[in-house]
């Protein structure tokens, strides 16, 4: 069964649409980026440096907190929100992105892998997926799908994502908790038909959400619209559309402008702990010496935090340096522009300019010198 979760439009202009998620733990306004916290905790920050940056939702993976520090301990301490002091709405994908890398051993029953932890045997299926993440306590639960790397044969795709239908079949009867959704997930890599064919069918199954999985796995922008714009009609309009792992910016719009209203990425602090910034104006790495005097913020237009408080050269010093600070610092801010970049985008859907805006957006960026 599928639970509390529902979708209403507020707006929208052309496939683009602005809507309000409702969960548990509060309202989602969409679209909206969720930061990644893989382990319980988004790298560097903590929940009120989440809260004031505006995040609505924050992501965490079933993968890793079932290996550690366990699910069971996870749900003695008060389920995901209680561990992680996070009150607002809270999404676990299954870990079938992360088994991917880890050459699993797939059967109809489900995946077996080594730990990267301690290289033990690990064996998950549907059922267990569901009932780790019941412990976990998320707002939102994602079934575990079969991933297969890109580019593939046709024969391949279709068999992985025929078994996620199956999966999805059995993670729906495994589900009984009242207070958490639980969201399918398309499959299809990048040939249309397939993403059709696997979007149809598992909207039938009637899940109150849709991941769009196996996608921003490095093909190319044209293959990952086409596949989108293939998948979109097939969904119910009613219902929330999670483009997973989708987190560079001119994808991000690329997709809202098909329909998209959730996203995730680890990019923007990936790429703050590597001194890449982000800006409407383009992006630069910090480590590059004609910051070291530099006394102006990351952007000259950012109302964030560190850009309000530091400079780029005292940011680049502690870089040098490899002070921590650095690292909650430049996230932060790449955070605060991934975050505004879907809140100025929902703004646009809603006044009946996202074409203009979308346009505009991608025009500066690629004016970056």
């Amino acid at each position: 069964m599928t639970h509390a979760a529902s979708w209403e439009s507020v707006a929208s202009d052309g496939s683009a649409r602005a809507g309000v998620l409702s969960l548990s733990h509060g309202d989602v306004e969409t679209p909206t980026f969720m930061p990644v916290g893989t382990r319980a905790a988004v790298r560097g920050l903590d929940a009120t440096d989440l809260a004031n940056l505006g995040a609505q939702i924050v992501l965490s993976n079933t993968y890793h907190l079932m290996l550690r520090p366990g699910a069971e301990v996870v749900a003695e301490l008060g389920g995901l929100h209680g561990f992680m002091g996070w009150n607002g709405p809270i999404l676990t994908d299954s870990g079938g992105y992360q088994i991917l890398s880890l050459d699993p051993k797939i059967d109809e029953d489900g995946a077996t892998f080594r730990s990267t932890y301690d290289g033990s045997l690990v064996r998950l299926g549907p059922e267990e997926s569901m009932r780790v993440q019941q412990l976990l306590g998320p707002d939102v639960a994602m079934v575990l799908d079969v991933l297969v790397g890109l580019p593939n044969t046709h024969e391949v795709v279709d068999a992985a994502l025929t078994q996620t239908i199956r999966w999805s079949e059995r993670a729906l009867a495994a589900h009984t908790r009242a207070d958490q959704a639980l969201f399918g997930i398309v499959q299809g890599g990048v040939d249309v038909g397939l993403r059709k064919k696997s979007a149809r069918m598992t909207a039938e199954l009637g899940f109150s959400g849709f991941g769009i999985g196996g996608l921003a796995v490095g093909e190319e922008p044209w293959e990952r619209n086409a596949a989108l714009e293939a998948t979109m009609p097939e969904l119910p309009d009613h219902t929330p559309r999670y483009v997973m792992g989708l987190g560079d910016p001119e994808g991000v719009l690329d997709a809202v402008a098909r329909g998209a209203d959730l996203f995730d990425c680890v990019w923007p602090t990936r790429l703050a702990r590597h001194g890449k910034i982000l800006t409407a104006h383009g992006d630069y790495n910090l480590k590059r010496a004609e910051f070291a005097r530099h006394g102006g913020p990351l952007a000259p237009d950012c109302p964030c935090h560190t850009c309000s408080t530091v400079s780029r050269g005292y940011l680049r010093h502690l870089l040098a340096a490899n002070e921590l600070t650095v690292f909650r610092l430049l996230s932060i801010h790449n955070l605060w522009f991934t975050l505004s970049m879907l809140r100025d985008a929902r703004a646009a859907i809603t006044e009946g300019r996202f074409a203009d805006h979308h346009a505009a957006f991608v025009e500066r960026r690629s004016k970056a010198g």
